[in-house]
Parts: structure tokens; C-alpha cells; sequence
């Protein structure tokens, strides 16, 4: 009976999760007198696949996709590197004043968006930055402090003994990091950039501030064009909502092992 009820409850919370996905994949296929219906179908007489391309067609989604993946990409890239590098920094090196400087940084995921909202455009409109790609890519690569924590506590699972055996074979710093510990810290990495990559696939508010051309617009932000001062293109919303929440499953379906993974640092301890 407990089994019983532990699955019951499994299954209600996953449909509970899953249920907002299948109503919005029904809207997009729906015709449009079935979206106003009352009592509203849970099913549609006609899946209207023709909805997808016209609701792709209706705005530039091609440059927008362009833009998504440029910024996604390369943003997760620097994210990765700057990260790993400055993680690899805190947990191999003991220099004056490193564990002040890490709470410094730990402290920084205190200060809300909002705060630093402002400073950021002032300073990216300084840098004549504003309405291009630079304000979502360039601050990748000077490292967020949640994944440097992460990936420090990674390292910090690697016995030193490792790095003293590569020191005996002439290895420098630079080939501890690169030769060593990256490979080791793979399990990690994923976990990392599937975080970034679904946090920079997902964003609207930094385009939003940033961007003024549509031309340099993100999917996100192409989105909400379908939504007007009195009414919204319903369908159009569905589909593209539909489309964009595709690359994030299939992503996290490759990496839930180490997304799921309690112990991150566990193939080191094997």
C-alpha cells in the first residue's frame, strides 16, 4: 500500500509538471474557434501542423534564431572556461588572502538583478554596447560565482597526490589545468553548461534592456511581438513556446545523468 500511494503521488506531481507542456502543444495545433471554446477541448478534432511554419514565418525567427545561437553558444563557452579557470585558481593555489577573496565572490550572488540592473546599462552604454550582442556575451567570460563555487568543490575532490606526480614529470601550471583537471572535471562541466545554457537560451529580460534593433533580437524576445496593446496571437505564442522548449529537453535528456548525479565528484572517487 505505501508503494502504492508513493507512485499515486509520482505520477500527480508529474502530470501536475507535464500538463502545462501538453496544453500548450494543444493550443498550437488547435484552429481558432477551438481556442475560445467553452467547455474548452482537451483534444482537438484537427491537429493544424501548418501552424508551426506560419507562426514562424510571421516574424524573422530565422535571424533570431541566429542571434540565440550566437549568444548561447559562445556565452557558454566563455562561461565554462572563465569559470573552470578561476575555480582551478581557488582550490590549487594558496596565495594571501584566498579565502577572503572567495567569500567576496560567493557574496556577490547576494546582490539581486534588480540592484545591479542600472550600474550595467550606464556602464555597457559607456562601452557603446547597447543594441548588440556584447552585454548577453562578454560578461560570460569573467566567471558566475555559483559555478566557480561548484567546480571548485569538484577539484577540491581530486587528490593533490595527482598534481605532485604530473609536477615530477615537468607539468607547469598551465598543463595541470588544461591536461589534469579539465578532463577530470568533464561530469562537472555538463552540469554547468546545461545550467548556462538554459539560463541564456530562457532569457528575455537582458535582450529586453539591451536590444533595441529587431534585428539583433533573440527568440525570447521575438517572442513576446505576437503579444499587442489589445490582443495576442494566442496560437502563434503556443507555437513558437513549443519550438523553443525543444533544444533545453533534448539537452537536459543527454545530461540529466549528471544533473540527477548527488555526488558530482563521484567518477574521481571510482
Amino acid at each position: 500500500m505505501r508503494k502504492i500511494l508513493v507512485y499515486a503521488l509520482m505520477i500527480f506531481l508529474s502530470a501536475m509538471f507535464i500538463m502545462p507542456f501538453y496544453w500548450t502543444f494543444m493550443t498550437a495545433v488547435k484552429s481558432i474557434p477551438e481556442l475560445y471554446q467553452f467547455p474548452p477541448a482537451f483534444w482537438p478534432e484537427e491537429f493544424l501542423w501548418e501552424n508551426f511554419s506560419k507562426a514562424w514565418l510571421k516574424q524573422p525567427f530565422d535571424i533570431y534564431l541566429k542571434n540565440s545561437v550566437t549568444v548561447v553558444v559562445i556565452s557558454t563557452f566563455g562561461q565554462l572556461f572563465s569559470c573552470s579557470l578561476v575555480a582551478f585558481g581557488f582550490a590549487r593555489f594558496d596565495f594571501k588572502g584566498r579565502d577572503a577573496i572567495f567569500v567576496l565572490l560567493l557574496a556577490t550572488m547576494m546582490i539581486p538583478w534588480d540592484v545591479k540592473m542600472i550600474p550595467l546599462y550606464m556602464e555597457f552604454n559607456w562601452l557603446g554596447w547597447i543594441n548588440t550582442l556584447k552585454p548577453l556575451i562578454v560578461p560570460s567570460f569573467f566567471a558566475d560565482a555559483f559555478f566557480v563555487f561548484l567546480l571548485r568543490q569538484y577539484i577540491m575532490t581530486v587528490p593533490k597526490e595527482i598534481d605532485e606526480a604530473a609536477r615530477m614529470d615537468g607539468a607547469n601550471n598551465w598543463q595541470l589545468y588544461w591536461r589534469i583537471h579539465l578532463p577530470l572535471m568533464m561530469p562537472a562541466l555538463i552540469l554547468v553548461g546545461t545550467f548556462h545554457f538554459m539560463n541564456a537560451w530562457n532569457d528575455y529580460l537582458g535582450p529586453l534592456i539591451y536590444l533595441n534593433d529587431q534585428s539583433k533580437y533573440t527568440l525570447t524576445l521575438g517572442l513576446s511581438m505576437f503579444k499587442g496593446l489589445h490582443e495576442a496571437d494566442i496560437t502563434s505564442i503556443a507555437a513558437i513556446t513549443v519550438i523553443l522548449v525543444i533544444p533545453p529537453l533534448i539537452l537536459f535528456f543527454f545530461a540529466q545523468k549528471y544533473i540527477m548525479d548527488g555526488s558530482v565528484g563521484s567518477s574521481v572517487k571510482g
